[in-house]
């Protein structure tokens, strides 16, 4: 059956690759190397699926790879979580559009790292086995905490997947000139094949490969960036306000956040939503011991403090490169082609011609596929372990049915991140992350910091505040700028800001706060009391073996 799909697959990517190629033929010509080296990463990513798939045979190995990944190769893996479109191609963009709001914005996202790595990583691993509400289900109810952290998950992964989903569709766009739409549908069919034959183990390696590719990629691009400034980064600054219509205010914040509620709010949503990514999250399970934890986020966050210095970098030479005169082949009617998230790729093929170009390309396609497999899995994962195997089963359903389950649901992720990537196309990617992770700090974060630390903290109060804080970020995200305005076309916002952070963590941390508070129940009282133990095993991993047995 693998075989068949892998055939089917490769029978398709052909199909787009010669049918399609006449999608604004006189834009851009088909790039023969960038198509071979995509070729060359499809059929080596399948192949480590088809590895994967023949050793994973439990539902430990599917969630978590059996917990024999390494902390360095973990790191590896959870830097490549990070490192996703994003990232990569929207925070370039985005540096390339607003300059030094750009950079603010890839700064922030470093900032959540030292939360994880102080406060969660060990006791992540001490007491979690396959997603996080392992950890806030602990000593708390089942059926409450484990459904509100499903839809929390749910929420926050399907707006990530719009991010992945609009940067692939873009990238084989300007790559194949391939119709937008069959695009992302194709990668939507890769997305399902990697995660539904090869769990996590295929998703980690995928990661893992990616990361270094993609490293190694974006450090050449930095390098020959500066080799043309002699190394002079005052120089590239230079250049690039020369170069920018907005000339020197690009050096200066305000030009993409304009208001300090807004700045303050997109800042805590991306410093504490890192703690409550369930892709994340899940990696800290599929570690040994709560050392490899720790040594898990060391890595990663070198490598991705890493990344985004040279992104920096790689964004002001595409205002350098790109709006200079020998830049304007790649500019239609005055817009730069495929809009400006491929800013970083067409920068590429300035640098480097085509084939600088495919190895981009196809790293960056290496990435989107990478993360959502990651994403799918997790959203996957949270209802069949948490709502299927123990809401609706009690935690007695057989590990078959399970990832049966499991794998049904990742169609269905498949399915739906396809739909919502073709409504959102005209988004700047890094600012859908943005909502993703406002969501993740108001509903995954609280609920789970709180279990972790705060003996107070009752089933009723998690439930409630949690629950309130999610159905407050969702709300405040459609009744903004955006979704109201930009994708259903009302002519004002219900609600004036575009990061509803500030408002929907502070309205979680208190409902969960209040309503603990006021709980006086038997079961509040006993939750309070199995706080104890709970903490001794957080601190000590004493009766604690992860994701190998739990």
């Amino acid at each position: 059956m693998f075989k068949i799909l892998i055939l089917i697959t490769i029978f398709a990517i052909s199909a787009f690759a010669a049918g399609d190629a006449t999608f604004e033929a006189v834009k851009r010509d088909l790039n023969i190397p960038a198509i071979i080296m995509f070729f060359i990463f499809i059929v080596g990513t399948l192949g480590i699926t088809y590895w994967a798939a023949r050793k994973t045979k439990s539902a430990s190995d599917f969630y978590t790879a059996g917990g024999g990944i390494t902390g360095f190769q973990n790191g590896l893996a959870i830097a490549g979580d990070y490192m996703s479109a994003a990232a990569f191609l929207g925070v370039s963009g985005l540096i390339y559009l607003k300059g030094y709001d750009g950079v603010i914005y890839a700064v922030s996202f470093l900032v959540g790292w030292p939360v994880i790595l102080f406060f969660m990583a060990e006791k992540l691993r001490n007491l979690g086995k396959f997603t996080f509400a392992d950890i806030a289900a602990y000593r708390l109810g089942q059926k409450e905490i484990r459904t509100l952290a499903a839809f929390g998950s749910l929420s926050v992964v399907i707006l990530y997947l719009i991010a992945q989903m609009v940067g692939a569709g873009k990238l084989i766009q300007v790559l194949f000139g391939m119709e937008y739409e069959y695009a992302v549908v194709l990668v939507g069919v890769m997305m399902i094949i990697y995660v539904t034959f090869g769990g996590m183990l295929a998703t980690t390696w995928v990661q893992i490969i990616k990361a270094c590719l993609l490293l190694t990629g974006v450090s050449f691009m930095a390098i020959m960036v500066l080799y043309h400034f002699g190394f002079s980064f005052e120089a590239l600054a230079v250049k690039a306000t020369e170069n920018h219509k907005a000339g020197e205010s690009i050096l200066a914040p305000g030009g993409f956040i304009s208001d300090p509620i807004s700045a303050i709010s997109l800042g805590m949503a991306l410093m504490l939503g890192t703690a409550g990514l369930p892709h994340v999250l899940m990696r800290f399970f599929t570690v040994g011991n709560a050392k490899e934890a720790r040594k898990s986020v060391v890595y990663a966050t070198g490598f991705v403090g890493y990344f985004w210095i040279i992104i920096t970098i790689v964004g002001f030479g595409a205002i350098a490169f790109l709006n200079s005169a020998d830049g304007a082949e790649y500019f239609v009617d005055g817009k730069l082609f495929g809009g400006n998230n491929m800013a970083s790729i067409h920068l590429s093929h300035m640098l480097g011609g085509n084939a600088f170009l495919g190895f981009i390309s196809a790293v960056a396609f290496a990435t989107i596929l990478a993360v959502v497999s990651g994403l799918t899995l997790a959203g996957a994962s949270a209802i069949s372990h948490d709502i299927y195997a123990n809401v609706i089963c009690n935690g007695n359903a057989k590990e078959e049915d399970e990832i049966r389950v499991s794998k049904i649901f990742v169609v269905v992720l498949g399915v739906i991140g396809v739909i919502l990537g073709i409504s959102f196309e005209s988004q700047n990617i890094a600012y859908m992350v943005g909502l993703a992770f406002g969501i993740a700090a108001s509903a995954n974060f609280p609920i789970l910091f709180l279990s972790i630390y705060w003996k107070g903290l009752t089933t009723r109060g998690a439930f409630l505040g949690g629950f309130i804080g999610l159905i407050t970020a969702v709300t405040l995200v459609i009744i903004g700028p955006i979704v109201w305005v930009q994708i259903l076309g009302n002519a004002e916002a219900i609600f004036p800001y575009k990061h509803p952070a500030l408002f929907s963590v502070t309205i979680a941390f208190v409902g969960i706060w209040f309503f603990s508070k006021t709980d006086n129940s038997q079961r509040g009282k006993n939750e309070k009391e199995m706080f104890r133990a709970q903490n001794v095993r957080a601190n000590t991993g004493i009766g604690s073996a992860g994701a190998i047995d739990h």
